[in-house]
């Protein structure tokens, strides 16, 4: 049975409905006092006012019988009339230390471990991490990010043509010689005789991989199950009586629902799936003798190749799923037909393939581990068996192994900067304190012990020489290189960023007392030291003409021992313990003093949202130090200065981590092992590019040595730049530097004085003048609390003129 209605009123009643559900939905009193109707007006407060879920409003100039979707349900927030997002009231946790400098900064997160991750890339001394630590269920992802994992089998309806660059691409990358093989082994299974179904099978697929876009492969019987089924007709069933659940207000009451009344509808009988038997068969097993080894092979290759650079990952899957699914197959199972554009919903099928490249894909998590960090890790094992089998270098020169051992160490500092972070982030503040303070410099503290004592036993000072620059050459680039191109790239996509000025001060003053302390023996010994200059010359018989002197150069260690031992020595010492403890005493300010100059908010927005958003209070959207998103739920935000978080604001439940805290600790140690192999093998195989190469060695500390281990940590600062979230981006940098100065240096001085290797705490007038100019520099970029991509231009222009200083500069003379 049926009602029907006139065009008119159906169109009436649905206007009604959507004026009546957007008042009530609106209205905060509202729900309270009907708590029941609440739950009606969420299934149909969503209206014109949000065409982003694509709700088909059908037309009443249509049949009088037409089917309604009731939408997922949400609670929406709309915007003020001047495009701000709604928001509630931010808490005043710590509004008494306010200063016109601070600008209080909200972040999102899905449950309580992401928010202390969240909390500590805020705190001072703690290494900043962009990724998540926890599992985040696939349907809060968004469109691009359910495309990475998405396994080929649905046929999602889809618009525009699968003839792109990248598909093209795939003929002569991949496509050829994958059909190729089939073909060849077409024959082989039709001499079988036997075989012959697997030989029509190879003629099938050799069509397939020539061009497998906008084709599926599908089972025969469940192409013809599928056909059988017809979608049935949903009627209009008005509302005859009031409803007494809500409160005796019918116009609340939905008007369009799917019939309730039980409705005999025809079902077609379905015929009965055979079962196949093709494993019985004598031709399965020459299949599996002949032919399925040999695309096994194939198939693998295929796999190795195209997951390796990342973005062809889609032909990785595409492989995978023929060599595990289809050619286990019977073959006579096996259909391929073309899918057609008229396809409106998503169906199932064996195997699906609409594209072969794709740019996103360096988004893709393994386990939470980033695609580059998983495919490096072979290279590690490779560099150790090749560095430490080959040491007559018979198969590999030593400047290729040198080259396959620093780049193996940018893995191994990324699942180290993981392993921290998922420790701090499941622990409290005092472990992850620890953890940081010891792990965070291990990459850099074990290449320069392993270099020393390698200089040590080579009885050469070149070797500290390239320590040296590799310490000039981190804060360069963490003081200049690392801001700038933040500032750059962030700058190109938002316009104008903001950061909050207070804490960037403080940065600021550390790397003050940083570059004082670190430098303060180099301008005492060439106060108190002797000129010494290599050759000096004259010209005989004419007492009037001055000597002309080369290599010129303070020296304090020659002329004059007893200054080293009395003076610079206690006064290395004295700053090794003032500059710890410089460190220490910014840790108590920022995080438990003055913890409100970062006044970070935790938001439990998390639906409906890309993660790791942040938002700035104060702003509106024609700000471009705005919000970043809009909000279309309440937000609850909670203070978490002082590394306080609420966790009944904070999204609750048990979430699934990646790395639990034992297995992040194994992998900390796992990896520091491993990184100080690779370091040995880089200062081993270092000696030929320093003696053999035209470049000076100072050039050569101050690049590779210094930067190729901060590529992951520079990566995190450019994506929180592109997050609009500057601040972070700013203390990537200044964390590094401080850290070089307050822990790895002094942690140097401390290994020297107990087994001595002739480190020294002077460093040559390059060093010196480049990094007192650096920091000059980055503090004028900070005083205004604003940056753009300008500005972020000048420090890159900056540090390329520094590097170039480095690159014509001759080489150090114990080289």
């Amino acid at each position: 049975m049926s009602h029907t209605l006139a065009p008119a009123d159906a169109e009436n009643l649905r206007k009604r409905s959507v004026v009546d559900s957007t008042e009530n939905c609106l209205d905060p009193e509202h729900h309270h006092r009907f708590p029941r109707l609440q739950t009606q007006h969420e299934r149909l407060c969503v209206g014109p006012q949000h065409p982003e879920l694509g709700i088909a409003t059908p037309s009443p100039d249509a049949s009088h019988h037409f089917c309604h979707y009731t939408p997922k349900c949400f609670l929406a927030v709309h915007r003020g009339a001047h495009g701000t997002s709604a928001r509630s009231t931010p808490s005043r946790c710590g509004e008494e230390g306010w200063h016109e400098g601070t600008s209080k900064t909200t972040i999102r997160a899905d449950n309580e471990v992401e928010a202390h991750r969240e909390a500590n890339n805020y705190k001072f001394g703690f290494r900043k991490w962009m990724g998540n630590v926890t599992e985040r269920p696939i349907e809060n992802q968004s469109e691009i990010i359910k495309e990475l994992y998405n396994d080929l089998s649905v046929v999602n309806p889809r618009e525009g043509s699968v003839f792109t660059a990248g598909n093209i691409a795939y003929i002569f990358l991949f496509g050829w010689w994958v059909s190729l093989f089939y073909i060849l082994i077409c024959p082989v299974m039709f001499l079988t005789i036997l075989g012959a179904p697997y030989g029509k099978l190879c003629l099938k697929m050799a069509w397939y991989f020539i061009w497998p876009f906008g084709k599926s492969i599908e089972k025969v019987g469940d192409v013809v199950n599928r056909s059988s089924v017809k979608r049935t007709n949903c009627e209009i069933i008005p509302q005859d009586k009031d409803n007494e659940d809500l409160g005796g207000d019918r116009d609340c009451a939905p008007l369009l629902v799917s019939s309730p009344l039980p409705v005999e509808l025809p079902v077609p009988t379905l015929p009965l799936k055979p079962t196949s038997n093709h494993w019985c068969r004598i031709s399965t097993y020459i299949w599996l003798l002949l032919g399925y080894p040999v695309l096994a092979v194939v198939h693998s290759l295929a796999c190795m190749l195209s997951w390796l650079p990342v973005f062809t990952i889609p032909v990785a899957k595409l492989n995978s799923r023929i060599l595990t699914t289809v050619l286990l197959m019977a073959p006579e199972d096996v259909q391929v037909q073309k899918l057609v554009k008229t396809h409106v919903s998503e169906t199932r099928v064996i195997l699906c393939s609409y594209q072969a490249f794709n740019i996103y894909y360096y988004k893709y998590t393994v386990q939470g581990i980033n695609i580059f960090a998983l495919n490096l890790l072979p290279l590690v094992f490779i560099t150790l068996i090749a560095g430490y089998t080959d040491r007559e270098h018979n198969y590999f020169s030593g400047e290729t192994t040198f080259a396959i051992a620093i780049t193996s160490i940018i893995p191994l500092s990324y699942y180290i900067g993981m392993g921290i972070a998922s420790i701090s982030a499941q622990s409290n503040f005092a472990v992850g304190a620890v953890v940081n303070a010891t792990f965070g410099s291990i990459t850099e503290i074990t290449f320069y012990i392993t270099a020393l004592l390698r200089g040590h036993r080579a009885a050469t000072k070149c070797y500290e020489e390239i320590v040296k620059a590799a310490l000039t050459g981190t804060l360069l680039g963490c003081i200049l290189f690392i801001p700038g191109i933040c500032m750059t790239i962030g700058g190109i996509k938002h316009s104008e960023q903001r950061f909050n000025s207070r804490s960037a001060g403080v940065s600021s003053a550390l790397l003050f007392i940083s570059i004082g302390g670190v430098f303060a023996p180099t301008l005492f010994s060439k106060t108190f030291g002797n000129l010494v200059c290599e050759s000096c010359s004259t010209i005989p018989g004419n007492g009037s003409v001055p000597f002309i002197c080369k290599d010129c150069h303070y020296d304090s260690t020659q002329t004059d021992p007893r200054l080293v031992l009395s003076h610079i020595e206690p006064l290395v010492y004295t700053i090794s313990v003032l500059l710890p403890a410089s460190y220490l005493i910014g840790l108590i300010f920022t995080l438990k003093t003055h913890s409100h100059i970062y006044d970070i908010h935790i938001s439990d927005c998390h639906a409906g949202h890309a993660h790791g958003q942040y938002a700035q209070d104060g702003t509106s959207t024609h700000n471009p130090t705005g919000e970043v998103s809009t909000d279309h739920r309440p937000c609850t935000n909670v203070c978490i200065n002082s590394s306080i978080i609420a966790p009944d604001h904070v999204a609750t439940g048990n979430p699934v981590v990646h790395w639990s805290r034992w297995r992040a600790l194994a992998v900390l140690i796992f990896a520091t092992v491993l990184m100080a192999c690779c370091a040995d093998l880089c200062t081993e195989n270092i000696e030929p590019i320093l003696t053999n190469s035209s470049i000076s060695q100072y050039f050569i500390g101050v690049t590779v040595l210094a930067m190729v281990p901060e590529l992951p940590e520079i990566v995190n600062g450019i994506q929180f730049a592109l997050q609009n979230n500057i601040s972070l981006s700013l203390e990537v940098g200044s964390c590094i530097a401080v850290q070089v100065c307050m822990i790895q240096i002094p942690l140097l001085i401390l290994f020297n004085a107990f087994y001595d290797v002739g480190f020294v705490l002077v460093f040559s007038d390059i060093h010196l003048w480049a990094s007192i100019f650096s920091v000059i520099v980055v503090n004028y970029i900070f005083m205004d609390g604003k940056c753009d991509y300008f500005q972020g231009t000048a420090l890159v222009v900056v540090y390329l003129i520094l590097l170039a200083l480095y690159f014509f500069a001759p080489s150090p003379r114990s080289c």
